[in-house]
């Protein structure tokens, strides 16, 4: 019988994050003690200050009617100036499109920059997400695995192996979602020479910028690779730095010509964003970074917690993240083994065996292109994240 559905929409695979999330809260709300280390969203409250221009956003009139396309002009300004204070990078307010949060900044670069058959270098372990939109865009999604040896960091080498002359992006994120891996300055300013040199466009996912740790750096890749001229688009948003996940507020930056197609696009799907989110934004990055200085001490002190704690578990292998809010460790160690009677052989079957048995939410690896792994988010409070990791390896300990 034919699909009611289009070959499209229909080929397309889920958020593997969002319904582990979804399905840790069902069960929450339906009285099971579980523990959810799915979801990639600061546990913080936005700082005050943001709610409250929100509020007083809510009571002018101006705030009811459609903006521009591309945003309020005190947003994209604010994003201009926040850009240049922030990484050094250098624009003009035009070209700054304010959008339905960073997941549909991406989406749109590749609706923007890809042309059927155009190949995009994700380099993996991978946000899930990127995979997909590329896809929809027409895009052929071509991962290349980083070394787990070498902290999943990313190398001209890696990249080198998977180009083609097809190849037409490469997607850079510093630090990683989901192995919290964080690219050296020299080796950031390399990859971009590498671009520049094979005429590929980049897109820079700076969304996790000012959640890094101790030695570790983040530096904007058309900063530190000018030689990449324009050929370039950032990505990044509030909701990390200010916890501000459900406000939905990204945005892409890109060159004049590259923005007008973009601005262009989305003004036939969604027009403008949420009036009052924007307000918000503009509160938000007007405002400075103490509150994300006082999450990144929090989730400095839950990263260290939670290295240790995985690393102490028989079967259990993980790196120590610099940056994001996310361990990724190995646990092959725990596949074909007897965990309460259960022997899984895939991390997917064990990740869902342990939101069965003993009520933790993890997501697998293989939403991110690396079966074997799993991601535990450390951005919720400590004493369920310890609780949670006591859990596991208590059942391991129990063979």
């Amino acid at each position: 019988m034919r699909s009611r559905v289009s070959d499209l929409l229909g080929g397309l695979a889920p958020s593997a994050t969002l319904a582990v999330d979804a399905k840790a809260k069902a069960l929450k709300a339906a009285g099971e003690p579980v523990i959810g280390y799915g979801a990639g969203e600061p546990d913080f409250a936005t700082p005050a200050h943001i709610v409250e221009a929100a509020i007083a956003a809510c009571s002018n009139p101006a705030n009811y009617k459609y903006t521009p396309t591309a945003g309020i002009p005190e947003l994209r300004e604010a994003v201009a100036t926040k850009t240049q204070r922030d990484s050094g990078l250098t624009i003009a307010p035009s070209q700054v499109l304010v959008t339905n949060g960073g997941k549909h900044a991406v989406a749109t670069t590749f609706m923007t920059l890809i042309n059927p058959g155009d190949e995009v270098i994700i380099p993996a372990p991978y946000w899930t997400t990127y995979p997909e939109a590329v896809y929809l865009a027409g895009g052929i999604p071509v991962p290349v695995m980083t070394s787990e040896a070498n902290g999943f960091r990313v190398t001209v080498e890696d990249l080198e192996r998977v180009r083609t002359p097809k190849t037409k992006l490469l997607v850079f994120v510093s630090p990683s979602n989901p192995t919290g891996a964080v690219v050296a300055p020299d080796d950031v300013a390399a990859i971009g020479a590498w671009a520049a040199a094979n005429d590929i466009w980049v897109m820079a996912d700076e969304i996790y910028e000012h959640l890094t740790y101790g030695s570790a750096e983040h530096v904007s890749l058309p900063v530190v690779s000018p030689e990449l001229g324009d050929r370039w688009v950032v990505v990044n948003g509030v909701a990390k730095t200010y916890a501000m996940t459900g406000w939905r507020i990204g945005w892409m930056i890109g060159p004049p010509d590259v923005m007008e197609a973009a601005i262009n696009y989305q003004s036939q799907t969604t027009s403008n964003i949420s009036n009052i989110a924007q307000r918000a934004a503009v509160a938000a990055l007007n405002g400075g970074l103490d509150a994300v200085y006082r999450m990144r001490e929090a989730f400095d002190r839950r990263r260290k917690s939670m290295v240790e704690m995985l690393n102490a578990i028989d079967g259990v292998s993980c790196p120590t993240p610099e940056g994001a809010f996310y361990c990724f460790p190995n646990v092959q160690g725990l596949l074909g083994r007897s965990l309460g009677g259960q022997v899984s052989t895939t991390s997917n079957e064990l990740a869902a065996y342990l939101l069965d048995s003993i009520k933790i939410a993890v997501v697998p690896g293989e939403a991110f292109g690396a079966p074997g792994f799993f991601r535990f988010s450390y951005a919720l409070g400590d004493a369920p994240l310890i609780e949670g990791i006591e859990r596991l390896a208590a059942l391991v300990a129990a063979g």
